[in-house]
C-alpha cells in the first residue's frame, strides 16, 4: 500500500487500488479485495450489494495514474492526474463483496501531457469491464494565496 500512497494522492476512502501486482513501461496490474463494510454497498441496493459502476471505472483511472506516475518525470507527488475522457465504457459482470479484482491500464498513446488508456478489471475469470480513457499529468498548484 506504500508504493500506491506514493504513486497517487487519493486516500482512503476514495482509494480502489489496494497493491500493485506487476509494472512495466506501458502497462500495469493491481488488485482491489471488495469488502463488505465499504460504505457505498450500505446504499447501493441494500441486501444485493453491487459495486457502482462509476467506482469500478475510477479504480481504472486510479491503475492508470499509477502507471503515468512513473512517466511524469520528477517526483510523484509533483503532478495531478486528472481524468479528461471517458469513453466506451462497457460492463459485463456485477462486482460484489469479496470478489478479489484485478485492474488493468495500458498506455495506448501520448500527446503532449495528455495520455490515452484502455483499461479492465477482472474476477477470477468474469470479465467485469473495459473502458478507454484519458489522464493528464497537471502540476500543483503549490502557491500560498
Amino acid at each position: 500500500m506504500n508504493e500506491v500512497y506514493r504513486k497517487i494522492p487519493h486516500r482512503p476512502p476514495f482509494l480502489f487500488v489496494d497493491e500493485i501486482i506487476e509494472r512495466n513501461e506501458d502497462s500495469i496490474t493491481t488488485r482491489r479485495v471488495l469488502r463488505e463494510d465499504e460504505a457505498h454497498f450500505e446504499g447501493h441496493y441494500p441486501g444485493n450489494p453491487i459495486m457502482p459502476g462509476v467506482l469500478l471505472c475510477e479504480a481504472v483511472f486510479q491503475a492508470g495514474a499509477i502507471l503515468l506516475a512513473n512517466h511524469a518525470g520528477g517526483e510523484p507527488g509533483d503532478r495531478t492526474p486528472v481524468l479528461t475522457r471517458i469513453r466506451d465504457a462497457r460492463f459485463k459482470n456485477i462486482a460484489r463483496p469479496g470478489d478479489e479484482l484485478t485492474i488493468r491500464a495500458t498506455l495506448m498513446e501520448t500527446l503532449g501531457q495528455f495520455r490515452f488508456l484502455r483499461g479492465s478489471i477482472t474476477a477470477g475469470d468474469r470479465k467485469i469491464m473495459t473502458v478507454e480513457f484519458g489522464l493528464a499529468l497537471i502540476e500543483e498548484n503549490r502557491s500560498s494565496s
